[in-house]
């Protein structure tokens, strides 16, 4: 019996076909971040909406006059969007195909989003430990549930990069990890940019 021989036209068909496909999927993926992003944007909406309607009701307890201390949102804030700046080198490094570069740039932006929650954490301790708990006033609770929800999704940030650094090591830079790469850096410049109204609205308007 002759062997059955595929000519390569045939071939060539067939690995167009699975480039294509290949395509299509890493699309699909991309697609459905941006509609992860969507409903995160309706989630922090929803949270922003609930705490400016809330921020007042302190239930005679502290205000936010009473509890922020500014140069520490201030470090907090400037250690974040030193961070995307620091993603975005990342990026930079990976269209100019630096695997080095690139994990190293993760690295500086993983450990500025480590410090950031650090910073963050201390912050809510001491917060409890002068008695603004998150059951003290409705105040307190909008601003815990929002800034902590904000908190989580840059923890979040900081595994999922890690664990890119770590597939990069392996692997180097392929398309996957480049959708990753990609995916992880907007996600973290859209983490930013909530910051910053955290910053504006919470803050600041708590101060004033």
């Amino acid at each position: 019996m002759a062997a059955h021989k595929h000519s390569p036209a045939a071939a060539a068909a067939g690995h167009h076909g699975h480039d294509e496909g290949h395509h299509d999927q890493e699309a699909l993926r991309m697609m459905g971040f941006w509609i992860f992003l969507i409903t995160d944007v309706i989630i922090f909406g929803t949270l922003f909406a609930t705490y400016i309607v809330l921020y007042q009701n302190t239930a005679g307890g502290p205000s936010g006059a009473d509890l922020f201390e500014m140069p520490g949102v201030i470090a907090e804030t400037f250690i974040l969007l030193t961070s995307s700046f620091t993603s975005g080198l990342a990026v930079l490094c990976m269209n100019r195909g630096y695997k080095k570069g690139l994990i190293g740039w993760l690295a500086v932006t993983a450990i500025l989003g480590a410090t950031f929650i650090g910073l963050e954490v201390s912050e809510f301790v001491k917060m409890v430990h002068e008695g603004a708990t998150i059951s003290t006033s409705a105040f307190l609770s909008a601003f815990y549930t929002l800034v902590g929800t904000h908190g989580l999704h840059v923890s979040i940030g900081l595994v999922w990069m890690i664990a890119i650094m770590f597939q990069l090591s392996r692997h180097g830079i392929n398309s996957v990890t480049r959708r990753k790469v990609n995916i992880v850096s907007l996600y973290w410049h859209f983490l930013d940019v909530v910051w910053i109204f955290v910053f504006t609205i919470v803050y600041m308007m708590g101060v004033m």
